[in-house]
């Protein structure tokens, strides 16, 4: 028996009655605890809001809405922190209700053996097939292909982890009401879990009231490898090879920024980055040993019963296990002996103590592979007896699992700015007598005396001479480096991300830093570590081609790339590069810096491997992954990419496994079709580059015009956002601006996009494309739309730069934006700024309907436009609420309550629009 959910008037396709019905099963929930908790008074205020807000956007009933304001207005601190509260609850539970509709029709879409569903390997392969791909050609590519998810060291997640764990539990309580036939009994106890769950969240607090620590924020990650990661991956290749009908390398793989991104946080100090690896370590190895464990009780064969083979009666004979009672378990004694060594192994690596004792002494393992290969004997000796299906479980996935996370867990990679960079090697060129001042050279006398030194073995600092704080933090964060590859092996620090760079000296100088610790080594001409530039800024991404080009022509560097399998790295950054230039011009550089680096590195015979440093919003980079993969220039992708997981997207892609593993998955499948398929595809025709061409620059014009080049913008924006309370809010351990100035070239593009996110105009998605487009048809009266309608059609970059933007407008609200811009003090500069940025709006949201020939948002994304119908009744009601703090908090008032509402509000408007950080 399970609660079915009824049909509805109508409004409602029949797919998507279950997810309303969740929905208004925890809206009921909810409702009901705060009414327990707070009162009838409390409980009908909100009702009476809800109402109201529902009014409105139904009937568009200006009276609604000057109620609302009305209401919020009148609040007292402590009521309007209740309505903060059930409405930002309400939305995360929303979410909850979503994750668990999309997980209902995979399952559904499964179960009726329709078609593979588009984002799946399933998919991709078919459509491999269907054209005509060999099964050489599928083993080829899985024998070169690399695809990361990165999980980012700059969350804009508030939420403390007891709440998302109570969130994760009622998620699971979700699951089961699909998936089991509970008798009536077991229907109420379901029942009264979650409304004891949704109690728990009511009476937690939401949001933290200290600031993280780089390490808590390590710690908060790791939590999605026990929920997630360490079971979805292990099951996501046993799939894949069941299909495929071959083994596949470790190819889809975790990354991880946190604890190792240097770029403008002091906070990651060389002594954190060597706990975070140890924590790292420490979650693999635990896990490891757990499944050996739980493996040795699934394993009891009798020996005089089954046939072993000499390897694996080898492995039992050196166990220190003596019991009698195993002496005819061979498969038993041998894996005690390898919980032993295991043990050993951990507490040789970290000092962890195992979960279980072991039988006796052994010695250490010294890498992972040498674990995998006893896991691998085991395997064959089954295999050999016609044992095969018990190696098929949690044998399987182990072994899987020491494949992917090793002894290590993640890929930790290293981040710091070409500036420091630039300074550390200023003073260890000084101290070492090695030549002028550095810091005054051009770049060819800077290249030239950095290319020798990539020729010498001798090592620039020495321990008799004492730097200043800043180089001896690079040069401790570099031993802690090589430290990592001694210990942990090479994987688990494989990367050096250089900010900011826009030079070959940039890129050089992590090279003979890396020489100082022993990760390059000039007699061999050996490079331990990945050297990646990020092009960040427009005209870093105008550049990047010809820096690339350049450094190719260094004998040394291509010597050393060389040793790296000629495969270069690079990233390109989304979310600066915007900031700096637009939405549509940040797309449309970030396209043609693509098209540059494919052609400089095919000419120079190198490989080429893009790390896409995108956000959680459109304004960042955001967006379906899918699509965004399938989006890249033809030859793009050649079998490998590395992208970033960043800020509120971790907990809503990777706190249920099931929604985890599809994300992963969808990164993979994207990955194969774009090399397999989509290389060969040509580029879209002259005229269409040319036209984006001029509407960049019109677009990049108006937004510079803007944001850049009108006096007292920057005033605007500060008392039109809650810039400065999210500034103070606890959600990461970084500042919110790269320097102490308050310019807004020093502020992280993070606070920038969640700040206008916040306020419902989500400038950095849109500003810029009306202007644009409005010229472009100006121009060319007759066939302008029509060109650009061929150009949605024909051209998946352009449709999806135009999805996106769709999508974003959608979440805005010009209404709702006006209020936020009645905090601006200063009256003409208000009414000036707000009615370029109104107008702008109207002409963006009309140019993007005209294109995709809609006559209203969304219009080609139902299922979306309904859930935001169905939310922004919730979320209205945060901003009304949230701007009347703000006042009261900018008038003075010294109420703790009055800021703590204020984070509330953020959170909550942040969840019921989800990527909008």
């Amino acid at each position: 028996m399970t609660d079915a959910p009824h049909s509805d008037n109508g409004e409602t396709p029949e797919k998507d009655v279950p997810l309303r019905y969740d929905t208004r099963l925890l809206g009921r929930i909810l409702g009901d605890t705060v009414r327990s908790q707070e009162g009838d008074q409390v409980f009908d205020l909100v009702e009476h809001i809800r109402r109201t807000g529902v009014q409105f956007h139904r009937n568009a009933d200006e009276g609604a809405r000057r109620e609302l304001q009305s209401i919020m207005s009148g609040l007292p601190t402590a009521e309007a922190i209740l309505i903060i509260r059930a409405f930002g609850y309400f939305s995360h539970l929303a979410n909850l209700a979503e994750d668990q509709h999309h997980i209902r029709r995979t399952r559904a879409y499964a179960m009726a053996e329709a078609p593979p569903r588009r984002g799946t390997m399933a998919y991709a392969l078919a459509r491999a097939r269907d054209a005509g791909v060999t099964r050489e050609q599928l083993e080829g590519f899985f024998a070169r292909a690399l695809c990361v998810a990165v999980l980012t060291a700059h969350p804009t997640e508030v939420r403390r982890q007891s709440t998302i764990d109570r969130e994760r539990e009622i998620a699971h309580l979700l699951d089961q009401r699909d998936r089991v036939r509970f008798t009536p009994e077991e229907l109420n106890d379901n029942r009264r879990a979650l409304r004891r769950n949704v109690l728990t969240l009511w009476q937690t607090s939401l949001i933290r009231h200290s600031r993280l620590r780089v390490l808590d924020e390590v710690t908060n990650a790791l939590a999605y490898y026990d929920h997630t990661f360490l079971a979805a991956l292990p099951e996501f290749y046993a799939d894949l090879e069941d299909q495929l009908g071959f083994d596949v390398p470790p190819f889809l793989r975790m990354g991880s920024w946190i604890g190792g991104d240097r770029d403008g946080n002091p906070n990651v100090t060389a002594e954190v980055t060597r706990e975070t690896l140890a924590m790292q370590s420490q979650r693999a190895l635990r896990h490891h040993l757990e499944e050996l464990h739980l493996l040795g009780a699934e394993l009891p064969l009798y020996g005089p019963m089954v046939q072993v083979s000499d390897a694996l009666q080898a492995l039992a004979d050196r166990s220190p296990d003596t019991a009698d009672e195993r002496k005819d378990e061979p498969y038993r004694r041998a894996l005690t002996g390898m919980y032993a060594r295991l043990a050993a192994t951990a507490w040789s690596l970290d000092k962890l103590e195992a979960p279980h004792r072991p039988v006796g002494p052994a010695p250490a393992y010294e890498t992972a592979d040498e674990f995998k290969a006893d896991l691998d004997t085991i395997r064959d000796s089954l295999g050999a007896d016609n044992l095969g299906p018990l190696a098929r479980g949690r044998l399987r996935a182990l072994r899987r699992a020491v494949d992917v996370f090793g002894f290590h867990l993640a890929e930790l990679d290293i981040r710091q700015n070409s500036d420091v960079h630039e300074r550390v090697m200023a003073e260890l060129v000084e101290a070492a007598g090695a030549g002028k001042d550095y810091a005054a050279l051009n770049e060819a006398a800077r290249v030239a005396l950095l290319t020798a030194e990539l020729a010498n073995p001798r090592a620039l600092a020495t321990p008799h001479n004492a730097y200043g704080e800043e180089t001896a933090g690079e040069l401790a964060l570099l031993r802690v480096a090589a430290d990592a590859h001694r210990r942990y092996g090479a994987a688990s620090l494989p990367h050096y991300v250089i900010s900011k760079a826009d030079s070959v000296s940039d890129i050089l100088e992590v090279a003979v830093l890396l020489k100082e610790v022993g990760l390059l080594r000039p007699r061999e001409g050996r490079l331990d570590i990945d050297i990646v530039p990020l092009f960040e800024t427009i005209g870093d991404l105008q550049r990047c081609g010809a820096i690339m080009e350049s450094l190719f022509y260094e004998p040394a560097y291509r010597r050393l790339l060389a040793s790296r399998g000629n495969v270069q790295e690079v990233m390109l950054g989304y979310s600066d590069s915007n900031k700096d230039g637009g939405y549509l011009t940040s797309t449309w550089e970030l396209y043609k810096a693509e098209l540059a680096l494919i052609d400089v590195f095919r000419r120079h015979r190198i490989g080429l491997r893009l790390f896409h440093g995108r956000g959680g919003s459109v304004g960042r980079g955001g967006g379906p992954s899918y699509e965004a993969i399938l989006a890249q220039p033809p030859g793009a992708l050649q079998g490998a990419i590395r992208v970033t997981e960043q800020g509120e997207v971790i907990a809503g892609k990777y706190s249920n496994q099931d929604v985890g593993r599809r994300n992963l998955e969808t990164i993979a499948a994207a990955t194969l079709e774009a090399t397999l398929l989509e290389a060969e595809r040509p580029l879209p025709p002259k005229d269409y580059l040319d036209v984006i061409e001029q509407l960049s620059a019109d677009a990049f014009g108006a937004y510079r015009a803007l944001v850049y080049e009108t006096e007292g913008f920057d005033i605007y924006f500060r008392e039109s956002t809650v810039l400065e309370e999210i500034a103070s809010l606890n959600i990461g351990s970084r500042p919110a601006s790269r320097s102490k100035r308050r310019g807004i070239e020093d502020l992280r593009a993070i606070p920038w996009v969640f700040s206008w996110a916040q306020c419902r105009l989500m400038l950095p998605g849109w500003y810029g494309f009306g202007t644009a487009v409005a010229k472009w048809i100006e121009a060319n009266p007759t066939d302008g739309l029509a060109r650009l309608q061929a150009m949605h059609d024909d051209w998946g970059f352009f449709r999806t730069t135009l999805s996106n933007m769709d999508m974003v407008l959608a979440k805005s609200d010009i209404a709702i934006a006006s209020r936020y811009a009645e905090l601006v003090g200063d009256e003409a500069l208000r009414t000036s700024i707000f009615e370029r940025l109104r107008a702008e709006w109207q002409a963006s949201i009309d140019a993007v309907r005209s294109i995709m020939r809609q006559q209203e948002l969304l219009e080609g994304n139902p299922l979306l436009a309904r859930a935001l119908r169905g939310r922004v009744p919730y979320i209205d009601p945060l901003n009304h609420v949230q701007i009347e703090l703000l006042r009261r908090h900018r008038a003075g008032d010294e109420d703790p309550n009055v800021v703590a509402g204020i984070h509330l509000s953020i959170n909550g408007i942040a969840a019921g629009l989800r990527n909008s950080g």
